[in-house]
């Protein structure tokens, strides 16, 4: 497939397109966006400032349920191998960058070229410092931007991983624009909380702080894949963590007899919908 863009044109593209330094620029957006936008900030700041003086767990206690995710390995595993294998070579989008991680992720993995997008400045400073440290700065642009509205051009991005962050966005605008910059032969990978486990929703209404309401309100159902598809072909939906979710309340050796219980359970139709995650491929025809 030949590239409407080059590396270096899309490159340049992308760095005029930070609003890093357009101060009016936020307060021009919608307040949902303005809320997300303070919501990331403020966890930024709040984690330098506990550092600074030594108070780390207080930090964690507030704003963190990573405690959680030790239980994600095995999704975790299944979406770096699929950045290992799909963005090697080409223009990869990090949608809703957040701190990089993604981004490094594929800058190693061999891709020509890495844009990270991301609506907290904060975020994307301290993406921009991780990929410094990391020695793969020269092959990602990160920039402030809205997600809904990238700016980037037509046809442009050949891979793109949303990595937990569709339901941070209105899908009537997020899914045409990610169509609309999606190369034709383009793939896109989607890592997601699902909306219904009864047990995860009424976690989810006890810890309010963790999310914006908007968050809350949007964690992804099968209804938003029906709306993905009038955009995309979606495929490969994989479900994760049934059981595994319990495993920091035990003994450490449980995370793997729970992740074997939920390798049979996660295929099992309706069952498989009390997963925490799912994972989709999206796709965008060639003849798109």
């Amino acid at each position: 497939m030949t590239r409407k863009y080059s590396v270096d044109e899309l490159r340049e593209i992308a760095h005029q397109k930070d609003k890093a330094q357009d101060k009016k620029w936020l307060h021009n957006l919608e307040d949902r966006k303005q809320l997300e936008s303070e919501f990331h900030d403020k966890k930024h700041n709040d984690k330098e400032d506990a550092i600074a003086n030594n108070a780390v767990d207080t930090y964690e206690a507030v704003y963190s349920n990573r405690k959680y995710y030790k239980a994600v390995k095995a999704c975790s595993e299944y979406s770096s191998n699929w950045i290992k294998q799909e963005c090697k070579g080409k223009i990869v989008l990090d949608y809703c960058c957040g701190i990089g991680g993604t981004a490094i992720k594929a800058a190693k993995a061999g891709a020509d070229l890495v844009i990270g997008i991301d609506i907290s400045a904060s975020s994307v400073a301290v993406a921009r410092k991780a990929a410094e440290a990391e020695g793969v700065a020269d092959r990602i642009v990160f920039i402030v931007g809205d997600a809904e509205n990238t700016g980037l051009p037509d046809d442009s991005i050949e891979r793109t991983v949303c990595s937990g962050v569709l339901h941070h966005l209105d899908l009537d605008h997020a899914g045409p624009e990610l169509f609309r910059v999606t190369a034709p032969g383009g793939k896109l990978l989607a890592i997601e909380a699902l909306d219904y486990n009864p047990a995860i929703k009424l976690y989810r209404m006890m810890t309010p702080d963790l999310r914006t309401e908007w968050e809350k309100a949007h964690i992804l159902s099968m209804k938003d894949i029906r709306n993905l598809r009038e955009y995309f072909e979606v495929v490969d939906i994989r479900y994760w963590h049934i059981t595994a979710i319990a495993a920091p309340h035990l003994p450490g050796f449980m995370l793997p007899v729970l992740n074997g219980v939920d390798r049979l359970l996660e295929k099992i139709p309706l069952v498989q919908r009390l997963a925490w995650m799912f994972t989709f491929v999206m796709h965008k025809p060639a003849a798109a």
